[in-house]
């Protein structure tokens, strides 16, 4: 049984940007032509750090206890496959997604003009209203927060 006060996870997941070519993804979104991440998956650090965020509420580990990359059913999995998924477990252990906050870190791409989109996504994913699903980016101004790459840190809330 869940205990009645909300639950609060933290999540942050980083990937540097991809040697060869790929698309890249962000919040389960294609910014088309921007380089992409590297990654066992399509690299989407958006739906990662929410992933992980949804599972540290419910106190259940992280997205490598349960889509390790040895794993071949996770190979190349889209983030917004992954936070289905992760939904699923959350669910299952008996809880209720009420609301999720991101910040990306990034130098480019320009977060911004797709954001209502990324939101979209993730509120599908998740099954909860876009007016519960939060976005914001910074620009880490080349202190090196994200690395060579993005980042992103996320909160979510669960019932």
């Amino acid at each position: 049984m869940t205990d009645p006060l909300p639950r609060v996870g933290i999540g942050f997941d980083s990937h540097p940007w991809a040697e060869t070519r790929r698309p890249l993804w962000l919040g389960g979104v294609e910014f088309e032509g921007e380089r992409g991440l590297a990654g066992h998956s399509d690299g989407d650090v958006v739906c990662h750090a929410i992933a992980d965020a949804l599972l540290g509420a419910a106190a259940l580990g992280d997205i490598g206890r349960h889509f390790p990359e040895e794993d071949p059913t996770v190979a190349g999995i889209t983030g917004t496959a992954l936070l289905v998924r992760t939904l699923e477990i959350v669910r299952r252990a008996g809880f209720t997604v009420r609301s999720c906050d991101a910040t990306v870190i990034c130098e480019r791409p320009s977060i911004g003009p797709r954001s209502d989109a990324m939101r979209n996504q993730l509120g599908g994913s998740l099954r909860i209203p876009i007016e519960t699903v939060s976005l914001k980016a910074t620009r880490p101004e080349g202190l090196g927060l994200a690395g060579d790459g993005v980042g992103c840190m996320a909160v979510a809330v669960l019932t």
